[in-house]
């Protein structure tokens, strides 16, 4: 049964406001036939989808954001139809689009302020000089203006959100300021009337003004916090150059990088940034990846290594061959997990979104029953003060602050985690790496660079080197195993390893084993060997002081009469024993799992400070994923670090999946987390990075929820009768933009997270566990 395809759409949505606005859209994604999963971001105003494109396309999930009150903004056409925009153009769009909205907003907020500080001073003019009859008509022009021109955009949303049976952050605002301004008309139209009915003829139009004026100043405001949280994408999409150098019939052209095809000749001069990822064919450098990768030392390349676009060259000049471009290249895959992290949901959100939905509803009820409470048994004057309460509750009222509290967080905790080499794919990810309390690390290509060579042979009674490297190399040339590579590399400097081999298979987590001249060879492990009868014993004495150095023997066997072995070490990394102590030091118990012998990882444990009872060596690939299991079963929250290669069964198992990878290999499906440039401290500064971010959501879902806990009973009026104390409408509508920005505000902070230092209570180090496997 063949499984059906899923594709993943992003929708750029308007007209969202507030938490609830998400909920309902994410319903009504979620309702339409073929999606399997939808998930809506306030602060990236973005809808991601994944639905089954033989049962759904683009237009049915236009259409049901469209049924559920909002629209989907239309991609700005670029020049060539056919060509598909860059990332930098469409960001630049993006911030044009962004720039004139914010543009609007101020305006707006601007006019409404300045009208209502207008009114504000009309209305002291002494009734001696001017009735306040006059006066009311007066300031009836501009506030109608203000109301309708200003406040425009909360009718229209909320006109939306009411054809579609729901209210949301506008119904709010349209329907407190509507009150105080349809009141003040009647006031100021006719006075008589009202003044029949016992009641002081005062208009609101100063309060219905300033409440505009002030909600608008504040999303202008949100506006600007959201824009700054993008900041990561815009920096790393800074990194590709515009141009590019194509050579053609040996002559140098330079052409705009959206022109560059796979197979194109390019050279890179010195200081020249790397225009795509290739393969250098001609000449020679030095290349600085440390913006892109976090590796600080410049790579020397030469013809046939590989270079990452955007990274920097340094002193020489070569030619390369384009192998990805646009989209495909490393920097395109980088952003693109960025944004995708960025308009990821993590789990505690969801809490929000469901109280935002009957927060609006519930707030009108609230409202109509102060209004009702205070005109039936409040003091004089009964209507000045129902109406004023039931304005300030309506305002007040922000279920925006809810909806920014775990977006913005993760917008810019994603983003400063990329700055650092340190690729998180979601929410989810972040919100897991928090509890993270084991973790579980690889020994090659995580705590050693993964690139082993051969020391001095150790040969069986009767076995020449020369006999032992030849055969041994010869057997490795099939191999991918950096091992095998290391021993080919040593027998080829020897001139060996160039006799005929049949029947090569390799033995996952043992070795390899081939004919050689009719004679079957086995190259790997201890166990290998004994697996096949071959007595160990002559040289074991001297395999362990091999292993006790750090080092792995590759043992040689041929039939049943052992050769010897090669001794293969594989240099820790710099920063493996801070690493260890790093993690530690936060309280996680650190473990090794290997499938190298046993001595030797026990050295190489003893070397980056982990206990040896936190070692488990001899692991197969297969078996790693079931260590992982294990200590999961002892209620642990492991944390899998690996190359990401063999590793992934493991990654996959683990709570969180961490691998390690360059630029070049950024694309490990497996893993959760990806640190560029192979660092392992980063793992430290991951957990780290995701502890400062969940503290900041939780403090902004707390002062959200606070915030209206606190302010709408105040609104309401609760401490009147005892303090004589209301809240003014304008100041509820100062007060609720703040919330949202203040939201934000606590976000940003994220951007000068240093992992070296705790920004937060919730950073510092818990005891680590001593119990172990289950």
């Amino acid at each position: 049964m063949n499984t059906p395809t899923i594709d993943e759409l992003t929708l750029p949505i308007e007209g969202m406001t507030c938490a609830s606005c998400v909920n309902r859209i994410e319903r009504f994604l979620g309702k339409t036939p073929g999606v399997e999963a939808a998930s809506v971001n306030l602060a990236t105003e973005t809808a991601t989808v994944r639905y089954r494109p033989d049962l759904a396309d683009r237009a049915a999930l236009v259409a049901a954001v469209e049924a559920a009150g909002y629209d989907v903004r239309t991609k700005r056409p670029s020049g060539d139809a056919d060509a598909a925009p860059t990332l930098a153009a469409q960001l630049a769009d993006d911030d044009i689009e962004r720039a004139r909205a914010a543009r609007g907003l101020l305006l707006r907020a601007v006019v409404s302020i300045a009208v209502a500080l207008g009114i504000m001073v009309v209305m002291f003019v002494p009734q001696t000089t001017v009735a306040m009859t006059d006066l009311n008509r007066l300031v009836l022009i501009p506030a109608t203006f203000i109301q309708f021109w200003a406040g425009g955009r909360f009718y229209r949303a909320a006109w939306r959100a009411a054809r579609h049976g729901t209210a949301n952050m506008d119904t709010l605002v349209a329907v407190g300021t509507s009150a105080a301004w349809a009141y003040s008309v009647l006031v100021a139209l006719r006075p008589a009337f009202v003044e029949s009915a016992g009641v002081e003829p005062v208009t609101y139009f100063d309060s219905s003004t300033i409440i505009i004026g002030l909600v608008l100043l504040g999303r202008w405001l949100e506006a600007r916090a959201k824009g700054r949280t993008a900041g990561a994408i815009h920096r790393l999409v800074g990194l590709s150059p515009a141009t590019a150098r194509v050579v053609r019939d040996g002559i140098d052209h330079e052409t705009t990088l959206e022109a560059v095809a796979v197979g194109d000749l390019l050279r890179v001069r010195p200081g020249d940034r790397i225009p795509v990822d290739g393969v250098v064919v001609e000449g020679g450098s030095a290349v600085d990846a440390s913006m892109l990768t976090g590796e600080p030392i410049p790579v020397v390349v030469g013809p046939g290594d590989e270079v990452i676009g955007a990274t920097q060259n340094t002193t020489g000049t070569f030619v390369m061959r384009a192998t990805r471009v646009g989209r495909d290249t490393a920097l395109a895959r980088i952003v693109d997990l960025v944004q995708r992290a960025q308009g990821s949901k993590a789990p505690i959100q969801r809490l929000a979104d469901r109280v935002a939905e009957v927060f609006v509803p519930l707030v009108l009820v609230v409202a109509a029953a102060t209004f009702v409470i205070w005109y039936v048994a409040g003091p004089e004057p009964r209507l000045t003060l129902a109406l004023t309460s039931f304005i300030a509750v309506l305002v007040i009222a922000c279920p925006c602050a809810m909806g920014l509290a775990t977006p913005t967080a993760i917008m810019v905790g994603t983003g400063r985690g990329a700055e650092a080499g340190i690729l998180i794919r979601g929410g989810e990810a972040l919100e897991i790496a928090h509890r993270v309390d084991t973790v579980v690390l690889d020994k090659t290509g995580t705590l050693t660079a993964g690139r082993p060579s051969v020391g001095a042979l150790v040969t069986a009674p009767g076995v020449t080197p020369g006999e032992l490297l030849d055969v041994a190399g010869s057997v490795e040339k099939g191999s991918e195993h950096p091992v095998g590579a290391a021993v080919l590399a040593r027998a080829r400097e020897d001139e060996l390893g160039f006799r005929r081999v049949d029947g090569f298979r390799a033995i996952g987590g043992l070795g390899v084993e081939a004919t050689v001249d009719g004679t079957r060879i086995l190259v790997g492990t201890a166990r290998l060997l004994l697996d096949h009868g071959v007595d160990l014993t002559p040289l074991l004495a001297e395999a362990d002081g091999v292993a006790a150095q750090g080092m792995t023997p590759a043992w040689v066997a041929a039939g049943d009469r052992l050769l010897g072995f090669i001794p293969v070490t594989d240099a820790l990394k710099p920063g493996a024993r801070e690493a260890v102590a790093d993690l530690r030091g936060r309280g996680l118990d650190v473990w090794l799992v290997t499938g190298d012998d046993a001595r030797t990882a026990r050295a190489v444990a003893e070397r980056v400070g982990i206990p040896a009872d936190r070692v488990l060596a001899e692991v197969l690939p297969a078996d790693k994923a079931a260590a992982v299991t294990n200590l999961q079963r002892d209620g642990r929250v492991v944390a899998m670090v690996g190359d990401g290669i063999n590793d992934a069964p493991a990654i996959a198992a683990a709570d969180l999946g961490v691998a390690i990878g360059t630029g070049a290999d950024i694309a490990i499906e497996a893993s959760d987390v990806t640190l560029l440039g192979g660092d392992p401290r980063a793992v430290a500064d991951a957990i780290a990075l995701s502890r400062a971010t969940m503290s900041v959501i939780r403090q902004n879902l707390f002062w959200a929820f606070a915030y209206n806990v606190v302010l709408i009973p105040v609104a309401m009026g609760v401490l009147y009768p005892a303090f004589g104390i209301t809240l003014n409408p304008g100041l509820a509508a100062g007060a609720m933009a703040l919330s949202s920005v203040s939201v934000v505000a606590n976000s940003l902070r994220l951007r000068g997270f240093d992992a070296r230092r705790p920004v937060h209570s919730a950073d510092a180090p818990a005891p680590a566990r001593e119990d172990g496997l289950a």
